[in-house]
């Protein structure tokens, strides 16, 4: 997501966090935010359009897929959508 000043080079986690923190006062954001923050609202916003939990999995980094559940407790979003295949037999 950030690249260093050198092509390829990755930014240091003090200065990702500096760039953070500079960005959240410029846009007036009140919140206690972190990078991780965005981490987490990557995550929880793959899920709630239907990405796949391995998928999410995969793209954290997560050795466990039960680390990764943590994410389906976050969200509530789309379980208003969600029809039982009982209910779609036409009996």
């Amino acid at each position: 997501m950030f690249e260093g000043l050198k092509k390829g080079e990755q930014y240091s986690t003090r200065s990702i966090q500096n760039v953070f923190q500079a960005a959240v006062r410029k846009a007036g954001i009140t919140k206690d935010v972190s990078v991780h923050t965005l981490r987490h609202s990557f995550a929880t916003h793959l899920l709630e359009n239907g990405t796949d939990l391995r998928y999410i999995q995969n793209l954290l980094g997560h050795a466990s897929s039960k680390t990764t559940e943590v994410y389906t407790h976050i969200t509530t979003k789309g379980f208003g959508q969600i029809k039982s295949p009982i209910d779609m037999l036409d009996i």
